[in-house]
């Protein structure tokens, strides 16, 4: 299985649409940015026939520490999750 990078999303754009290498880089560095101020300030991300990221706030548990099974509280933390839309998830379903 293959991942793709952040240089690899810069390289598809370049392609795509003729961007320069680092315009296409730029693009990608701004995009994501965007969407992590968004996620820091409290804002749902959604992009419409992809999905949506939104920041969920976990609190304080308890837990246990897995090497020596002693109890150990878990702190509470904010979380990003990504939740995909239905038609992402029927065309992964598919393969296409």
């Amino acid at each position: 299985m293959a991942t793709i990078t952040r240089t690899d999303f810069a390289n598809r754009l370049r392609e795509r649409f003729g961007l320069t290498t680092t315009d296409a880089a730029k693009l990608v560095d701004v995009v994501f940015d965007e969407i992590r101020e968004a996620l820091i300030n409290g804002e749902e991300v959604k992009f419409a026939g992809f999905g949506t990221f939104k920041i969920l706030t976990k609190s304080a548990r308890m837990g246990r520490n897995p090497k020596t099974g002693a109890p150990a509280v878990i702190s509470a933390r904010n979380v990003a999750t990504f939740r995909p839309s239905a038609e992402f998830r029927k065309r992964v379903a598919n393969g296409k």
